[in-house]
């Protein structure tokens, strides 16, 4: 008995020691919304337990043999969570059962190789109202499944070994689990097992039923991704806190940010309105008040940047140019003595005196002067029309290097376009060939 005891603890102790070691390594786990799809929890979980068997219940049935013995017994068990509270396993169990009589030595010994039951888990506890998560979770199973033994018994110095048999057995009972993270469960549980066979034991004298309970403690680990929850510790309770607790948040938040905005909405309205009597402008001239140094200006007055009236305009003096017949001798001389390079823009140095009269003349009275530069049709007509806006610039430059201002003559080349004579004759081409001056 002292052998089976150690067993037991030695395995739990390592099932503890596990859990808690994975405790330091637990993830965050993402919360969850009320009524959220199954897809968003993980539903799967695996467990192992192991224990004592015995022949006696905690209802006081007993069963034949009156002295109760210990025995060592282990399972595993895999379990799918369809609701919070609610879960479908599946479960093995073997070990084996002993017991005896007090007032002699008759005895009997049934190896139990193997048992697979399905049973259904109730959670009682996974809504805790002082804890979003419950702690401490009682729960009750009940279920049905088969079971194979082999009873040995020594009745009267009789030793019988029986046969393997299969049989149905019910198991059912409670049990509480001690959540260690969320995703590890300490799991300490009673089970009682009706076997539908009086000869479970070997003696199958009165044909009642026999029934056999089995004390455990285990470890229950949820399966899957660790960053979603575990159904089997959701708390819709908590859930449902949670989340009308973040839209009670971001309710408050969004009222907070709508009051700020609220306040800056009122202090760029007073900006406005205070911009709005700085920029307006009563008297109509199109000066804000703020800038306007003269008020009331009576209307359509055409005032300065100050807002004040602008004086009358003067009319503009225009100064009469007068061209004396002198001034027109002094020109026609000039246009009589220009002469040019063969072909070319170059005033010959003869027409260098007539020119410098000319010079002095738009200097002393600022006279405008127009030159008109012309050509016979000899030669292509993009030729002549360069050659002859050429020997126009070419006067103009001569005339400003004497002084002349440059913005008041003017420089055009007409080519062959306005001859003054026929084409036909070298006078008539001669005469053509030649540079306008017109004063003004």
């Amino acid at each position: 008995m002292k052998k089976e005891f150690t067993k037991v603890g030695l395995l739990a102790g390592i099932g503890i020691l596990s859990a808690t070691q994975l405790m330091a390594q637990t993830p965050v786990i993402n919360d969850v919304k009320p009524f959220a799809p199954e897809s968003e929890y993980r539903t799967w979980s695996i467990g192992a337990h192991v224990g004592l068997m015995n022949q006696s219940n905690l209802i006081g049935l007993r069963r034949k043999f009156d002295k109760m013995e210990q025995s060592l017994g282990y399972g595993l068990y895999v379990k799918r969570q369809i609701l919070p509270g609610f879960g479908i396993q599946a479960e093995y169990i073997g070990g084996k059962v002993t017991g005896a009589y007090e007032n002699n030595d008759n005895r009997f010994e049934t190896k139990m190789p193997w048992s697979i039951a399905i049973s259904g888990n109730v959670t009682l506890a996974n809504i805790n109202w002082r804890h979003h998560q419950g702690i401490i979770k009682p729960y009750v199973n009940f279920g049905l499944g088969a079971l194979g033994f082999e009873p040995t018994t020594q009745i009267n110095g009789t030793t019988t070994t029986h046969e393997q048999t299969t049989k149905l057995f019910v198991p059912g009972g409670a049990g509480l689990k001690f959540a260690v993270t969320p995703d590890i469960a300490i799991d300490l549980g009673y089970r009682l097992n009706l076997v539908q066979s009086a000869n479970f034991d070997g003696v199958s004298a009165g044909g009642s039923k026999d029934i056999f309970s089995y004390t455990h403690l285990g470890v229950e680990f949820a399966l899957g991704d660790k960053s979603k929850p575990f159904l089997g510790n959701s708390n819709p309770v908590s859930a449902m806190q949670k989340d009308y607790q973040a839209q009670y948040d971001e309710i408050v938040a969004q009222k907070a940010a709508l009051e700020a905005q609220q306040a800056e909405n009122a202090r760029l309205q007073e900006q406005v309105e205070r911009l709005y009597a700085d920029l307006a402008d009563d008297d109509g001239d199109g000066v804000a008040n703020r800038y306007d140094k003269c008020p009331d200006t009576p209307e359509n007055t055409k005032v300065d940047g100050a807002g004040c009236p602008l004086p009358e305009p003067k009319a503009p003096v225009v100064q009469k140019v007068v061209v004396s017949d002198e001034d027109r001798r002094v020109v026609d001389e000039a246009i009589q003595n220009l002469e040019f390079d063969l072909g070319k823009a170059t005033i010959r140095a003869a027409s260098h005196a007539s020119l410098n009269k000319v010079a002095a003349l738009l200097i002393e009275k600022n006279f405008s002067l127009k030159l008109a530069g012309h050509t016979d049709n000899t030669g292509s007509m993009q030729t002549n029309m360069r050659l002859s806006k050429e020997r126009a610039e070419a006067v103009k430059a001569y005339l400003v290097s004497k002084g002349a201002n440059p913005s008041r003559i003017e420089a055009t080349g007409y080519g062959p376009n306005q001859p003054i004579a026929s084409n036909n004759t070298a006078a008539g081409r001669q005469e053509n060939r030649r540079v306008e001056f017109t004063l003004y």
